[in-house]
């Protein structure tokens, strides 16, 4: 009889929490970040930034736009589950220097997670999604 209490309650909230705004799941596992989201990253080497990141997001494929301290810039990258992976290219002095974000999707409008831009530079990131 408690187990069935248990499975039962466990099911409804499974079902309140998909219904809260901006948690949307589009497809089983998957949540959808799009939007416009607010990131305070601090790197190892003591740089801080707040960029904005404008994600669209089609299944598991995330696409969006980067604008911050590197400049305004294109953003892919992959939704799996709770796990968020994206990233982008910048040129400066004629080089190429890959930024990739990942993260742990925590709310309906949170996540974090750490940076690596380039090879030698780390640090770690918050973001909260705008208008929530």
């Amino acid at each position: 009889m408690k187990k069935n209490h248990l499975l039962l309650t466990l099911m409804m909230l499974t079902g309140l929490i998909s219904t809260l705004p901006g948690f949307t799941k589009v497809a089983a596992g998957v949540v959808d970040i799009s939007g416009e989201w607010i990131f305070s990253v601090d790197l190892e080497s003591g740089g801080h930034g707040d960029p904005t990141f404008v994600f669209k997001q089609q299944g598991e494929k995330l696409t969006g736009n980067y604008s911050g301290p590197l400049g305004d810039l294109p953003v892919t990258g992959t939704v799996t589950g709770d796990t968020a992976v994206f990233g982008f290219e910048v040129s400066r002095e004629g080089e190429t220097i890959k930024a990739t974000y990942t993260g742990k999707i925590t709310g309906p409008a949170r996540m974090s997670g750490t940076v690596e831009i380039g090879s030698q530079n780390r640090g770690k990131w918050t973001a909260i999604k705008k208008d929530h």
